[in-house]
C-alpha cells in the first residue's frame, strides 16, 4: 500500500514537472519564416513570401485583412501566486502603396483565440468589429502601430503607438517615436515609412513596456509607452495566443513582419540577427497612361454610361421594380421582399413598432444577422422618396459606434423598406413620457448625452462629409439593452464638403428643437447644436420641449430652466422622478451646457467638438451668467402656411412633436407664439 501511494506521489510530481518544464520552454525566434512556417497559423490575406521569407499580412487589397499567430497557447500557468512575464522582439514594415493616401496600421497581440476571422477590416486593424469593440468578452491585448487618426477611437494623431485592451480606444498611446540615448532626447519615427522597424514588448511585475527604435539602431534604454496591466484580469483562463493582425479598408499599405522573437522573460529572450532578416520590397510604381488612351476611355465610359442610362430609363417604365443608377455607388446590402416578409411574418401587425406620417416599422429577425427593424414607405408619396434616398446614402457610408446602424434595403413596386439594425431598448421619448418604461437614472442619462454627443461630433467633423442631421429628438434617440444610446432617422439629413458653405435656405426639424435663425440663413451645424442643445434639457428635465399643456410660465423649457436659473434654484428644474438620487453638480453642468447650446445668438453656441468636451468634464464650461445676451430666450414657434408642411415621418410617433418641413425660406412664414397642429389646434 505504501509502494502504491508513493509511485503515485511520484508521477504527481513528474507530470507538474513537465508542465512547468514546458512554460519554461515556450519561446521561439525567427529570423526571416523559412524555417518557422510550419509554426504559425495564417488565415485571410495573410501568407509567406517563400523566395526571402518574409510573412506578409496584407498587400493592396481594399477592405481585406490577415493574421499570424504562433500556432501554440502562452500558458501562464496555474499557480496564481507564479510570476508572469514575457518578452518580445520584432521587425515590421509598413510600406505605403505609390499614389495611395496612406494605410492602416499593424498589431501586436495576445488572443484568448486565433480565430479573429469575424472582426472588421479598416479603422479596427482586424482585431474587432462595431458590436465587440470595448466588450470584455473580447479578451484580447494590443499593441497598434496605427497610421490613421480615427475621431471614433479618440486616436492623438494617424502616426502612433497604444496599448489596448478590449478596445482601440487606447488605454495609453504616444506619437511614435525613440529614445536617443547618445542625445538624451526622443526622437520621431514614421510608421507608414516603408522602413524596417524594430518593437520590444516587455511585460514583468504586471508592467507592461514598449520600446521601438529603427533597424540598426539598439534597443533604448527608456521606453515609448509604460503601463501596470493585470494579464490574468483579460485572460481568466490563464492561456493567451501571441500573433499579429493588420486590415486594409479604402486606405492601402503592405504591411510586412521580417524576424520574431518570443520567451517567457527580457533575459532568456533571443537576439534578432539583423544581417538574416529577408529585405522589405517595393512596391513598382506604375507607368502613366498615355493622354490619348485616356480620352478613347473617357469617351467609351460616357458612350456606356449613356447607353446604360438609356436602358434604366427603358427598364424604369416597363417594370415596377427598378435599380436606379444612385444605388449602385451609395446602396449597401440589397435583401429580396421575400426575405424580409419571412422576417416580418408578413409583416404581421403584432411585431409593428410604430406608425407615422409615411410609413410603419416593424420588428423582424433575420438568419445570421438577428434583431432587426424594418422601415416601410410609400412608394407613391414623394417625400417618402425623398426620406428614403436620404437614409440609404447617408447611413450607408457612415461608422460610428453610436449611429443605429443600416443594414441593407429592398424595394418592390409600391414600396420601399429600410432594414436597420433593431434597438430593444426602444427610444429614449418612451422612457420620458411614457408610463410603461422605468425612469432613467441621472448616470444613465447622462451616459445617453455623451453618446449622442460623441456621434453628432462625428457627423459634423469626423465624416468623410460634413452631415446634418437636421431632426434630433428624443423619439430618433434609440437605446440597445444596455441603454446605451444611439443616434437614428436620417430622413433629413443632409451631405456637405468640409470646409464649404454650411447654410441651407430648407427649415426643417421638429417644432421645439428648432433654432431661430432657420427661418432666415436655414440650417447649419449650428442648428444642429441648438436641437442637441434642447434635448438635453429634454432629458435632464423629462420634460418636452415644449408642451402647451403646460401652465404659461412653464410651456416653453429653455425659458423655464433659465428662469430657476435665475432664481438660484438651477437643480429645481431636473425631472421629479430623479428624487434626490443624482450629483448636483453634473446636473447644473448638464443644465447651463444646454442653455449654452440653445442661446438665440448662433456665434455663441459651442461646436460639438466643445460640446464632447465640456459634457465629459475633460474642460470646464466657459464664463456666463444669466445675464449673457441670447441665452434663456425661448425660441418663438414657427407657424406656417398652406406652403409649410407638418411631417410625422420620423418619429413614427403621434405623442412626439411634429416634424417641420419647408423647401424655401421664401416660402410665407412669419413668428408666433402660437402652435399650430397638423390636426389644426
Amino acid at each position: 500500500m505504501a509502494q502504491r501511494l508513493h509511485l503515485l506521489l511520484f508521477v504527481h510530481f513528474f507530470s507538474k514537472l513537465l508542465c512547468f518544464s514546458s512554460q519554461q520552454d515556450f519561446s521561439f525566434v525567427y529570423n526571416g519564416f523559412n524555417q518557422g512556417q510550419a509554426d504559425l497559423n495564417l488565415d485571410g490575406a495573410a501568407r509567406f513570401q517563400n523566395s526571402d521569407g518574409l510573412l506578409q499580412l496584407t498587400d493592396a487589397t481594399a477592405q481585406k485583412m490577415g493574421h499570424a499567430f504562433f500556432n501554440k497557447p502562452f500558458d501562464f500557468g496555474s499557480v496564481p501566486s507564479q510570476s508572469l512575464s514575457f518578452s518580445t522582439h520584432f521587425v515590421c514594415a509598413l510600406v505605403p502603396k505609390p499614389g495611395a493616401d496612406g494605410g492602416h496600421g499593424i498589431a501586436f497581440v495576445l488572443s484568448s483565440s486565433m480565430d479573429l476571422t469575424q472582426a472588421d477590416p479598416t479603422q479596427y486593424l482586424g482585431l474587432f468589429s462595431i458590436s465587440t469593440n470595448g466588450s470584455p468578452s473580447s479578451q484580447l491585448l494590443a499593441i497598434e502601430l496605427d497610421t490613421v487618426q480615427s475621431a471614433e477611437f479618440d486616436d492623438i494623431d494617424k502616426n502612433h503607438v497604444g496599448i489596448d485592451i478590449n478596445s482601440l480606444h487606447s488605454n495609453v498611446s504616444a506619437s511614435a517615436s525613440y529614445y536617443s540615448d547618445r542625445k538624451g532626447t526622443n526622437k520621431s519615427l514614421t510608421l507608414l515609412s516603408g522602413a524596417p522597424l524594430q518593437v520590444w514588448v516587455d511585460y514583468e511585475d504586471s508592467l507592461l513596456n514598449v520600446t521601438l527604435a529603427p533597424l540598426r539602431n539598439k534597443k533604448p534604454s527608456r521606453p515609448l509607452l509604460s503601463r501596470n496591466i493585470n494579464l490574468t484580469e483579460i485572460f481568466p483562463g490563464r492561456k493567451a495566443f501571441v500573433g499579429f493582425s493588420a486590415a486594409t479598408g479604402s486606405l492601402i499599405s503592405y504591411q510586412y513582419i521580417l524576424g520574431w522573437s518570443f520567451s517567457r522573460s527580457r533575459v532568456s529572450l533571443q537576439s534578432l540577427d539583423i544581417s538574416k532578416l529577408p529585405t522589405v520590397p517595393r512596391p513598382k510604381i506604375t507607368k502613366k497612361t498615355s493622354p490619348l488612351l485616356i480620352v478613347l476611355l473617357v469617351i467609351l465610359a460616357l458612350v456606356v454610361t449613356a447607353v446604360l442610362g438609356g436602358v434604366c430609363v427603358y427598364r424604369r417604365k416597363k417594370y415596377a421594380e427598378v435599380k436606379e443608377p444612385w444605388e449602385e455607388p451609395y446602396g449597401p446590402l440589397r435583401y429580396s421582399y421575400k426575405s424580409l416578409y419571412k422576417a416580418t411574418r408578413g409583416f404581421n401587425k403584432d411585431d409593428r413598432l410604430g406608425q407615422g406620417g409615411f410609413g410603419e416599422v416593424f420588428k423582424g429577425n433575420l438568419p445570421l444577422v438577428g434583431g432587426i427593424a424594418v422601415k416601410r414607405l410609400s412608394h407613391d408619396a414623394e417625400q417618402g422618396m425623398k426620406q428614403f434616398v436620404a437614409e440609404v446614402v447617408t447611413m450607408g457610408s457612415l461608422k460610428h459606434k453610436n449611429l443605429v446602424p443600416l443594414l441593407g434595403y429592398c424595394r418592390r413596386k409600391g414600396e420601399l423598406l429600410l432594414v436597420s439594425k433593431y434597438m430593444e431598448g426602444g427610444s429614449v421619448d418612451q422612457y420620458l413620457f411614457h408610463s410603461d418604461k422605468p425612469p432613467l437614472s441621472w448616470s444613465q442619462r447622462l451616459a445617453i448625452l455623451r453618446d449622442i454627443a460623441s456621434a453628432l461630433c462625428y457627423l459634423h467633423t469626423g465624416a468623410s462629409h460634413v452631415v446634418l442631421h437636421r431632426d434630433i429628438k428624443a423619439s430618433n434617440v434609440m437605446l440597445n439593452g444596455d441603454l446605451q444610446g444611439f443616434l437614428g432617422d436620417f430622413g433629413m439629413a443632409r451631405f456637405d464638403d468640409h470646409g464649404a458653405n454650411l447654410y441651407t435656405t430648407a427649415a426643417v426639424g421638429t417644432i421645439g428643437y428648432m433654432a431661430l435663425e432657420l427661418t432666415s440663413t436655414g440650417t447649419s451645424t449650428g442648428t444642429d447644436v441648438y436641437a442637441f442643445g434642447a434635448f438635453m434639457l429634454e432629458v435632464a428635465c423629462g420634460r418636452r420641449p415644449f408642451d402647451p399643456e403646460m401652465p404659461v410660465e412653464k410651456r416653453h423649457l429653455v425659458k423655464w430652466v433659465f428662469e430657476c436659473w435665475r432664481k438660484g434654484s438651477l437643480v429645481d428644474a431636473i425631472d421629479t422622478r430623479l428624487g434626490s438620487k443624482f450629483i448636483p453638480w453634473e446636473v447644473e453642468m448638464v443644465l447651463k451646457l444646454g442653455l449654452l447650446c440653445t442661446s438665440i445668438v448662433p456665434d455663441s453656441r459651442p461646436t460639438m467638438e466643445q460640446v464632447v468636451q465640456y459634457i465629459n468634464m475633460h474642460q470646464t464650461l466657459p464664463d456666463f451668467s444669466p445675464d449673457t445676451p441670447g441665452v434663456g430666450v425661448s425660441t418663438p414657434v414657427l407657424m406656417g402656411v398652406p406652403s409649410l408642411g407638418i411631417n410625422f415621418s420620423s418619429g413614427f410617433s403621434s405623442a412626439s412633436p411634429p416634424s417641420v418641413s419647408s423647401s424655401s425660406a421664401n416660402n410665407s412664414m412669419f413668428i408666433s407664439h402660437t402652435i399650430i397642429y397638423g390636426d389644426g389646434r
